[in-house]
């Protein structure tokens, strides 16, 4: 169960880590899972949590509909992936700096192996009042590299408040 814990602190703290670093304590805090149902499939090494599920861990919070965890067999290369669903799927963290980030998609994934985040369906990015939306938002961790797409139909849009983002005085 100590791996689960890392993949969901790993998660969270990717998902707020766009603009700013995470509060140094939070991950130093306990992992806090609720939900309504929870289901362990030993054979495939899956965890998968369900209906109102909340994860908590200092200032990270995350809600979801669904949260499935799937380990790789023993003796593989490759480490978990996290997948989460909602209706969206929300996420909030305090940086270090006091600023919130807050993000919300209709799925993510976490490639833990190629440190990889992938945002998808109404994905938004979003620190005080600056903001990137799009169908598709990626993150590569190791790069520090994020894209975002959209359909034909639709555009990436991106609004940025440049004082709100480097004030280090202001804080919400």
């Amino acid at each position: 169960m100590k791996s689960k814990n890392k993949i969901l602190l790993a998660t969270a703290l990717i998902m707020a880590s766009f603009s700013a670093s995470a509060l140094k304590d939070d991950t130093n805090q306990p992992i806090n899972i609720v939900s309504d149902n929870q289901s362990l499939d030993m054979e495939n090494n899956v965890v998968t949590f369900t209906d109102n599920v909340v994860i908590t861990q200092g200032s990270i919070l995350i809600k979801a509909n669904k949260v499935v965890i799937t380990r790789p067999p023993e003796g593989s290369e490759k480490k978990e992936t996290v997948e989460a669903f909602g209706n969206p799927v929300t996420f909030h963290q305090k940086l270090d700096n006091g600023k919130p980030a807050d993000g919300k998609a209709d799925k993510v994934h976490y490639d833990l192996s190629k440190e990889f985040l992938t945002l998808t369906g109404n994905a938004e990015l979003k620190q005080l009042d600056s903001k990137i939306n799009g169908n598709v938002i990626t993150y590569d961790v190791k790069k520090q590299q994020l894209k975002a797409s959209s359909t034909a139909n639709s555009r990436v849009r991106t609004v940025l408040i440049p004082n709100q983002l480097n004030d280090n005085k202001k804080k919400k």
